[in-house]
């Protein structure tokens, strides 16, 4: 039979991720929400029945189906090598824009910054989370960090677009560009390319520690801040709990074919099944995506009914406070009110609304390529001192590799330049990045020049264990001198 429902997809999750999308989907039904709703299984018990992604592959088909998911949280296994769910899906789905809205509700949860109303949009695919890890020696293991322009344009893009529909129409620009120069150096270079086309919109770029610490001391500065995954990850956590709670933090994943909403707590194990849990944060990215998917009068509906919940002083217990609070009550108990309250108006909190961006304007410009030149190589090493001596020593046996058109530069251990003239102080890890570069300004090299270098590295028994190629774009160096040089 035709419905007018939108058919969306729920995954009701681990820990207290069934007890509170059991509530959530009651208030929404009650709110008048036309939702068509497809259930999938995803977590806990996948992982321990052998799929390492924690999801069947044939719920990937409903999610594609419908483009909406609403998803519970989820307990991801520690160690053994198991991805993040939820990073899978928003690299699967390419949900590149997590936003995150987050505002006091004073004074009727207590928070030191009843001015509080940001939000954080955060890069959701790169960085730090492409998870790519390797271990090379005994002692050191690496974590790949990976910037793209297109990616770091078009979240810009997004979070301005967004700030743009807002009041106060200002945005706030973190990285760590001054250790990062490279990496973050981009973003932030993309970030200030893209505000010449925003001029109706207030700018500013800070250092993401100081950054950090200004949100976490004024918040009411802040409008929208645009930030890197890691960063944002962190930044948006800091800012819900000092909002009042991260229990009543909802966020959106949004890509242009999909969008995932969820609650930014975790699955919280401790509590599950005592059926105390609170369901906000699940219930306000239900709201968000009721918006999303044209059902605001609904979203209207239960975010009010919310508001005037929590204005009454019905609280779960991670809200209740004796002297703000008049009644606690547990997740049914909590659901049942918020229904109650259905067609009512909050007497003192206004309702947010969450701005939609037209993706079309998210998309990032065609960049000309750039003259490419390979000039060198960085060579990895595991280096085991008790046989290889010091640095000096190191480097004699790299120089008595006859290795033209390839002269040995630099040997730096954990980014510190160790040779020539490293400091006595200095405690060597057994990783070297030994750079060879060509023996004559403007020589280009070929990948056989490198191939050559290393045959004849291991054929002097030297371990290397990674190479990194290193180039000029239209001359300008491609990669980054050791810290000393």
């Amino acid at each position: 039979m035709p419905t007018d429902k939108t058919p969306i997809t729920v995954a009701h999750g681990d820990g207290i991720g069934p007890e509170i999308m059991a509530a959530t989907l009651e208030i929404l039904e009650a709110g008048g929400a036309e939702l068509a709703i497809e259930t999938i299984e995803v977590g806990e018990k996948l992982y321990e029945s052998g799929f390492s992604s924690g999801i069947r592959p044939d719920s990937w088909e409903s999610i594609h189906r419908t483009g909406v998911l609403l998803k519970a949280p989820i307990t991801t296994p520690q160690g053994g090598g198991v991805k993040s769910l939820n990073v899978t899906i928003r690299k699967t789905l390419a949900l590149f824009a997590n936003v995150r809205p987050s505002r006091a509700y004073h004074p009727y949860i207590r928070t030191h910054f009843p001015d509080l109303d940001l939000v954080i949009v955060r890069e959701n695919e790169e960085d730090l989370y492409t998870g790519i890890e390797h271990r090379q020696t005994d002692d050191v293991v690496q974590c790949l960090k990976l910037i793209s322009r297109p990616g770091c344009e078009r979240i810009v893009r997004y979070a301005f677009e967004y700030a743009r529909k807002r009041p106060r129409r200002k945005l706030t620009c973190m990285s760590k560009d001054n250790i990062m120069k490279m990496t973050d150096g981009l973003f932030h270079r993309v970030f200030n390319e893209v505000a010449a086309e925003y001029p109706d919109v207030e700018t500013e770029h800070m250092i993401i520690d100081i950054g950090m610490a200004r949100v976490a001391d004024t918040p009411e500065r802040f409008d929208v801040i645009v930030t890197l995954n890691l960063y944002g990850d962190i930044l948006s956590d800091i800012v819900g709990q000092i909002s009042g709670s991260v229990g009543v933090g909802g966020s959106a994943n949004i890509g242009e074919k999909a969008a995932m909403f969820e609650a930014i707590h975790g699955s919280a194990p401790d509590i599950a099944g005592k059926g105390v849990a609170n369901p906000s944060g699940l219930l306000l990215a239900g709201v968000k995506m009721l918006e999303h998917i044209g059902q605001s009068e609904a979203a209207d509906r239960v975010q009010k009914a919310w508001l005037k919940t929590i204005e009454d002083g019905v609280h779960t217990g991670d809200l209740y406070r004796p002297e703000l609070s008049k009644r606690r009550v547990g997740t049914a108990e909590f659901a049942e009110a918020v229904i109650e309250r259905m067609g009512e108006e909050p007497s003192r909190l206004p309702v947010s609304h969450y701005p939609s961006v037209d993706m079309r304007k998210t998309k990032p410009r065609r960049t000309r390529p750039a003259a490419k030149a390979l000039v060198g190589v960085d060579v990895f090493l595991h280096v085991r001192w008790d046989q290889e001596g010091d640095p000096n020593e190191l480097a004699a046996g790299l120089l008595g590799a006859p290795v033209t058109p390839l002269r040995l530069d630099s040997i730096s251990s954990r980014g510190l330049k160790i040779w020539p003239d490293g400091a006595p102080e200095t405690v060597e890890a057994d990783h070297c990045r030994c750079r060879f570069l060509a023996d004559r300004p403007g020589r280009q090299l070929t990948h056989q020049d490198i191939a050559v270098l290393l045959a004849r590295l291991a054929e002097r028994g030297f371990d290397f264990i990674k190479t990194e190629h290193l180039y000029e774009f239209d001359g300008q160096r491609g990669y980054s001198l050791a810290q000393g040089q």
